[in-house]
């Protein structure tokens, strides 16, 4: 009889407990959905997190990453989906991972996650970050191989934005590509290919004039073409 008693005890609890996590889940869906209407990221954050406790789900914790990588929260963007790569991951998973560990200097981690973006979707912004990133690890192989590819793909409408300045300032992506190229093949050799990379530089400038970073580079190098040699 006494475990009759704790079945219909333990039955009850669960029924219970199903009814508020289900009442719960819709607040917390309606909640969601004004925080959105209204534009309050703080707000949509700790609705989706309550819903991931609640009713866990791949899709809303990618959804939240998403959210803390747009508002430059990468360690939290990172913390939510973590960092190992995986055959289910969604595209914004990639791309979460992806932006989060190079926006944290983790160039070397990023890289696999660049990549699996541009084997899903060949596109030249995406083959702009991994040949800057191969660039920067001074891996000049691969930073001209997806420079090329870059090339190839680019669009007249595609834009990158630059923050060097007071105020940051966007030209066409082809011009950054440009760009790279030049400093690809100066670093080949500072020596001998100044004059090579002077000319991709003004491939740059000729697509965009006011290119702050190219007129930096084409500066300092034309001075260093000029200086008098003993």
């Amino acid at each position: 009889m006494k475990n009759i008693l704790y079945l219909v005890i333990l039955c009850f609890g669960l029924g219970a407990t199903a009814q508020t996590n289900d009442a719960l889940s819709k607040h917390y869906e309606a909640y969601y959905k004004q925080m959105k209407a209204q534009g309050d990221v703080q707000g949509i954050i700790n609705a989706l997190t309550h819903l991931n406790l609640l009713k866990p789900s791949e899709a809303r914790k990618d959804t939240l990453a998403y959210v803390y990588l747009n508002e430059g929260k990468f360690t939290q963007a990172l913390n939510t989906i973590g960092i190992a790569q995986k055959s289910t991951d969604s595209d914004i998973a990639l791309e979460v991972k992806a932006v989060a560990l190079k926006a944290l200097g983790d160039l070397n981690k990023s890289i696999p996650f660049f990549k699996a973006m541009h084997d899903k979707s060949p596109n030249a912004p995406v083959a702009y970050e991994i040949a800057e990133i191969y660039l920067n690890l001074n891996n000049l192989t691969e930073a001209k191989k997806y420079i090329d590819l870059g090339l190839a793909t680019v669009k007249d409408t595609q834009g990158k934005t630059f923050y060097e300045t007071q105020q940051p300032y966007a030209v066409p992506l082809k011009a950054g590509l440009y760009y790279l190229d030049a400093l690809v093949l100066l670093n080949k050799n500072k020596d001998t290919n100044i004059s090579a990379a002077l000319l991709i530089l003004d491939k740059a400038l000729a697509i965009e004039p006011e290119f702050n970073m190219a007129l930096i580079a084409k500066n300092a190098l034309t001075a260093q073409q000029n200086q008098p040699k003993n």
